[in-house]
C-alpha cells in the first residue's frame, strides 16, 4: 500500500500554534466565569452578606436594618429608602419609597417623621452617606447587603414602568443577582 505525506505550510502551523495557546490561555477565564453563574442563589446570598461584614468595618458605627424586617416596616411604618447610586444605576432600578441621595439632601427635614434607610448595590456607599449624615446630625440606617439582599430576601424593586427583574449590579464583580434576575452593568 502506498502512503502519501502532506506538507502543510510553516504559516498554517503558526497560525494553529497560536490559536491553541489562545486557547489554553482563554480557557481557564471562560472556565470561572461559568462556574462563578453556576452558584445558586444561596451561595450568592452568602457572598453578599460576607462582602457587607467586610465593608461594614468602615462604618462600624452606623445602625444597619435587614432587608427582611425593611421589607415589613415598609407595611406599617413611614419609610423612605436613599438611594446613592448613580443615576445610570438607578435608571435600571429602585427599591419603593426611594429617593435618591441628592434628592433627600436638597431637604432631609422633608423626611422627619420617616425612618430613612440608605442603600446602594451592596451598602458600601450607603454606610459611607450614613457616616457623613451622622457627622451632620442626620441618623439614617443602612440596609444591609444593599439592592442585591433586598432582591434575595424577595424584595421587589422598580423602574419607571412598575416592577422589574433587572437589577444594576455596579460591575461584574457585584453580579450576585438571582437567577431569576436580569444583571446589568
Amino acid at each position: 500500500m502506498k502512503t502519501t505525506s502532506m506538507i502543510i505550510p510553516s504559516h498554517y502551523l503558526q497560525i494553529l500554534a497560536l490559536a491553541c495557546g489562545l486557547w489554553w490561555a482563554i480557557a481557564p477565564a471562560a472556565c470561572s466565569e461559568s462556574k462563578a453563574q453556576e452558584t445558586s442563589d444561596e451561595q450568592r446570598r452568602q457572598k453578599i452578606e460576607r462582602m457587607y461584614e467586610g465593608y461594614r468595618k468602615s462604618f462600624s458605627d452606623i445602625g444597619d436594618i435587614e432587608p427582611v424586617r425593611a421589607i415589613e416596616m415598609l407595611k406599617t411604618e413611614k419609610v423612605i429608602f436613599i438611594d446613592e447610586r448613580k443615576p445610570e444605576e438607578q435608571a435600571v432600578s429602585m427599591l419603593p419609597n426611594s429617593v435618591t441621595a441628592e434628592e433627600f439632601l436638597r431637604d432631609p427635614s422633608r423626611y422627619d417623621g420617616y425612618t430613612r434607610i440608605g442603600y446602594c448595590t451592596i451598602s458600601y456607599r450607603s454606610g459611607k452617606l450614613a457616616r457623613r449624615l451622622k457627622k451632620r446630625g442626620i441618623q439614617i440606617y443602612n440596609l444591609r447587603g444593599g439592592i442585591l439582599a433586598w432582591v434575595h430576601d424577595g424584595g421587589t424593586i422598580f423602574d419607571r414602568n412598575g416592577p422589574t427583574r433587572r437589577i444594576h449590579v455596579y460591575s461584574p464583580k457585584w453580579n450576585l443577582a438571582p437567577e431569576a434576575y436580569e444583571a446589568v452593568w
